[in-house]
């Protein structure tokens, strides 16, 4: 059995980009482990969510908590920074924020559970965080700087396959979803994710949707049952979040890319015995 470390930028992201993935490795058997970077304490706030005297923070916390329940997580760390807001906001350089946290100071941290899980794979996010939040390219940095230190034999890029975001936005009208893509800039789509052709990896997890849609749930305070996450029907909400896409960067993906993809994260085991090795073959045509 493996260890996977996912690290991700604040509570709820790891239900969004990876929650099928995780729940698939737990049930299993592997341990799956998940370090939140920053504690999410500057999202929105809706009116009248929070107690008197409670934070956001706290809230959040508590969320991901029951999310790391639901996701099968058998131990969630929190890496002890704090929010950095939105591109460009005079938070990014905030002490104390994971944004202006310095880099080696950080992967240590990382490193040091990586080496104390024994962890056999890490994901960490692409080089622009997917849409380019501080907070999200913060992640790939240190992500990436702290599988040198721990020298991980195994790392992914969480990210979102460009193409199908496009061909969603297209899309949109027929397939009834307001608030998503068909709603976004246009040219945000020009940099969102990773092109099809730089994909290595497509996770079937509509065997997981359930786990995944309760783990979005369970972030009340940022994904409510109305959000264009959550509020659609069963079938739509398979074709918005049933496929999960990775780059492989560790080992090198000869052989993936341009349409060839591999099904799973689990590509060889300590010291590069195989665990599985998953079938390969072309993305999904849907």
């Amino acid at each position: 059995m493996a260890t996977v470390v996912f690290l991700h930028a604040h509570p709820d992201d790891e239900a969004i980009a990876t929650g099928g993935t995780m729940a698939s490795l737990a049930a299993r058997g592997h341990r799956v482990v998940l370090v939140t970077a920053t504690d999410g304490g500057l999202g929105e706030v809706p009116d009248g969510l929070l107690a008197p005297g409670e934070t956001l923070a706290g809230r959040r916390a508590a969320e991901l908590a029951q999310a790391c329940t639901v996701l099968g997580v058998a131990r969630q760390v929190f890496l002890g920074y704090t929010d950095s807001g939105m591109a460009d906001e005079p938070t990014n350089a905030r002490p104390g924020c994971f944004a202006a946290a310095d880099l080696d100071e950080a992967a240590r941290r990382l490193a040091g559970l990586l080496d104390e899980e024994g962890a056999h794979v890490l994901v960490t996010y692409d080089e622009h965080g997917g849409y380019g939040h501080p907070d999200h390219v913060q992640v790939h940095a240190v992500g990436m700087r702290a599988a040198e230190l721990a020298g991980t034999e195994v790392v992914y890029l969480a990210t979102m396959d460009r193409g199908v975001m496009r061909a969603l936005r297209d899309r949109a009208d027929e397939l009834g979803v307001d608030g998503g893509p068909g709603d976004a800039d246009p040219d945000q789509f020009d940099t969102l994710g990773e092109p099809s052709e730089r994909i290595t990896t497509e996770v079937d997890v509509t065997p997981f949707l359930a786990a995944k849609r309760a783990g979005m749930a369970a972030h009340a305070s940022q994904i409510g049952p109305d959000s264009f996450f959550l509020a659609v029907p069963d079938e739509l909400f398979a074709e918005l979040w049933g496929r999960e896409w990775y780059v492989r960067i560790r080992p090198a993906p000869d052989g993936l890319g341009d349409g060839r993809r591999e099904r799973d994260l689990l590509v060889s085991g300590p010291g590069g015995s195989p665990i599985r090795r998953s079938p390969v073959g072309p993305a999904a045509d849907r």
